[in-house]
């Protein structure tokens, strides 16, 4: 989910500057909401439902993987390639950087494959024709530099198109979050694994805090998976005198959630990341990732991080001793500021962005992990650089 998140800016930038080009993307089916509404039909793009692509490939990795042996997975990845290839691309972008998002940019069999000089996984650049140098810190600059690459554009990056799902937003107002909802933060939980995971008890407290100085709503995203989770901070909550509002939302649901709440806080997940690519203000609470290469960019945000966590991305079960370290007060202080004041927090613990102003990344580098796989695009009225 993040990467695609993280990849959408740069693409954005590519549409505005070049209208007439046709723009297809790879992906997961599980991230698909992420560029088409759930509900959409069949000729939506470059509508509201489908803002930015014209046609969606599903390339559905992970259960290939899952069965790599299957016949029912040779004929699937035949069937994708053959309706990649049946694109007649110009050009073919990988802009994650892994051995297998480069493998299937391959299968285009486009003239030009661009990708990153040195990728997440360095193997990947052999297979690309054209290597693109980056100085970019965050994975949204280096994206940028190989889109740019594609024209030569400078490409101003701004905030993603992303689809807006009619039935995604009555499913909100069903589960009590009409469009004019009052003032609310929506707390994000989870995280891929356990060293990135704040505990339940603390984000409790912090929103706690945030309520009572406030008087905002307060909303758990309980991500697939992570309902267990969810429900142990809403008991928490409900210690400290607070009733949130638990809801499960699928990928669609929970755009359009977040276009509602005021404010989000969490850890290095991909709904934080959601919130941030929307302009929501954010409160981001790292630990072993470093927000300098995926933390919030775009939107007004607060990151918090202890001087002492390092960068590791091994799966650890346990939070991370720095992530420990952070207490719910400093959390509750950063919403706050957000929400009412522009107060500043730099160095270590934390930076501040400004949605008026140029993305300006966090201080502090890491890697995420994800199905984000490779932007297509193809020159269907002869554009020039």
């Amino acid at each position: 989910m993040g990467d695609i998140l993280h990849a959408l800016p740069a693409v954005t930038a590519l549409r505005a500057a070049h209208p007439g080009l046709s723009i297809d993307w790879a992906v997961e089916p599980r991230w698909r909401a992420l560029l088409a509404a759930d509900s959409a039909g069949p000729d939506v793009a470059l509508s509201p439902a489908q803002p930015l692509v014209d046609h969606i490939h599903l390339v559905p990795a992970k259960e290939w993987s899952r069965r790599p042996l299957h016949p029912a997975t040779a004929l699937s990845i035949l069937r994708t390639r053959s309706a990649m290839r049946a694109g007649h691309y110009d050009a073919t972008l990988d802009l994650q950087g892994a051995i297998r998002s480069a493998v299937i940019a391959c299968w285009a069999h486009a003239p030009r494959l661009l990708g990153e000089a040195e990728p997440r996984e360095p193997f990947a650049r052999y297979l690309f024709k054209e290597r693109i140098p980056s100085r970019g810190i965050h994975v949204i600059e280096q994206s940028a530099d190989v889109v740019r690459a594609l024209f030569g554009d400078p490409l101003p990056l701004a905030l993603p198109l992303l689809p807006h799902d009619a039935i995604a937003a009555r499913w909100c107002s069903e589960q009590g979050v009409p469009a004019d909802f009052p003032l609310s933060i929506l707390l994000h939980p989870g995280a891929g694994w356990g060293a990135k995971r704040w505990p339940a008890d603390r984000y409790a407290r912090a929103a706690a805090l945030v309520a009572e100085h406030s008087g905002a709503r307060v909303v758990i995203n309980a991500a697939p998976g992570e309902l267990g989770l969810a429900e142990a901070l809403a008991r928490e909550l409900h210690t400290l005198g607070v009733e949130p509002l638990l809801l499960a939302p699928t990928v669609g649901q929970l755009i359009e959630l977040t276009r509602r709440v005021t404010l989000a806080i969490g850890g290095d997940t991909g709904p934080l990341h959601l919130a941030a690519a929307l302009g929501k203000p954010t409160v981001g609470i790292f630990g072993p990732t470093d927000p300098a290469r995926n933390g919030p960019f775009h939107a007004h945000f607060r990151v918090l991080r202890d001087p002492g966590s390092r960068r590791d991305h091994t799966r650890h079960r346990d939070p991370e001793a720095g992530l420990l370290r952070i207490q719910p007060e400093p959390v509750a202080e950063a919403a706050l500021e957000l929400l009412f004041g522009s107060g500043t927090a730099s160095g270590a613990h934390g930076a501040q962005g400004n949605a008026g102003i140029p993305p300006q990344p966090a201080t502090n580098a890491s890697a995420n992990t994800t199905d984000h796989l490779d932007p297509l695009t193809r020159n269907t009225v002869g554009l020039a650089p």
